[in-house]
């Protein structure tokens, strides 16, 4: 069962995902140690290419890798099929397929959302090496699509989420299929501090309307977006405090049915830093294993 596979928390980074020869031995040795430390995933953000998910691949060897998201309008859905089951076959069933519609500002192309990633899992499953349903999960907020990740894929993979919104989706979901939401922890004692840091990262999700309007439905009204999000906002979507503060958070999240959680530590650098030391951290703090 993926759950089991995953484990009960793993690592969502962006700061992994690079192109440049120059950042590939810090960017190996971190996921080495993300793999040392037992995370049950390592999450690579930032719309990756499933290329880049092969150099984390190489550099580990127990932690499943993850795409957090790849985005449908970037690859074809033969050749993402093609480099998954050469990937898969070669690391020991190691690399979970996570997809997603990304964002209208950001995608030329992006129209119907729902109807285009149903068209693209009919692409991966018409492909000569298709990805089964089992090796795949979406990105996920609103019912439709949430529904198609049940009954499509192996779960889904929400973003910017709150307890109440995981709760919800499990009702959706049902028992079997995997849910492994996003959760931004900001590792700082200093609350006031951790509150900047957290308002700073969530101003730039704010003017996306797949999250706003999410939010609106769970109860948070536009009032709550200004600059750069309420008190209540930024408490209800991020983990901040020390680590047994995170802890407690991540329990909310696994009571009201995450299989999973994919935690991302924020910093003032979030896209670039490496934040090795939270990760140590956060490892003898949160239940790794299935079930700790």
């Amino acid at each position: 069962m993926l759950a089991t596979t995953l484990g009960r928390t793993g690592i969502w980074t962006g700061a992994l995902r690079t192109t440049e020869p120059a950042d590939h031995g810090a960017i190996r040795d971190a996921a080495a140690e993300v793999d040392e430390l037992g995370y049950g995933a390592l999450w690579l953000g930032g719309s990756p290419s499933p290329d880049q998910a092969a150099f984390l691949l190489e550099a580990t060897s127990r932690t499943t890798v993850a795409t957090g998201i790849l985005s449908i309008w970037d690859h074809e859905a033969a050749y993402v099929a093609e480099r998954h089951a050469a990937l898969d076959a070669a690391h020991g069933g190691r690399f979970l397929l996570g997809l997603g519609v990304s964002h209208g500002h950001m995608v030329k192309q992006y129209a119907r959302p729902y109807t285009a990633m149903r068209e693209y899992l009919d692409g991966l499953d018409a492909a000569p090496t298709p990805v089964p349903a089992s090796r795949r999960v979406l990105a996920a907020l609103g019912p439709k699509m949430l529904g198609l990740s049940r009954d499509r894929a192996a779960g889904a993979h929400p973003y910017l989420v709150t307890p109440e919104f995981t709760a919800e989706a499990r009702e959706i979901l049902g028992t079997g299929p995997l849910l492994a939401p996003d959760l931004k922890v900001v590792l700082e004692p200093d609350l006031d501090r951790a509150r900047a840091t957290a308002r700073a990262y969530l101003s730039h999700y704010l003017p996306m309307p797949n999250y706003t309007n999410n939010l609106l439905r769970l109860g948070f009204t536009e009032d709550d977006f200004r600059d750069g999000g309420s008190d209540h906002l930024v408490s209800s979507v991020f983990a901040l405090g020390d680590a047994e503060a995170i802890r407690r958070r991540v329990d909310e999240y696994l009571a009201a049915g995450a299989d999973h959680l994919a935690v991302q530590v924020v910093t003032d650098n979030p896209l670039s830093d490496i934040p090795l030391a939270e990760w140590r951290t956060l490892a003898g703090a949160l239940p790794l294993g299935q079930g700790g």
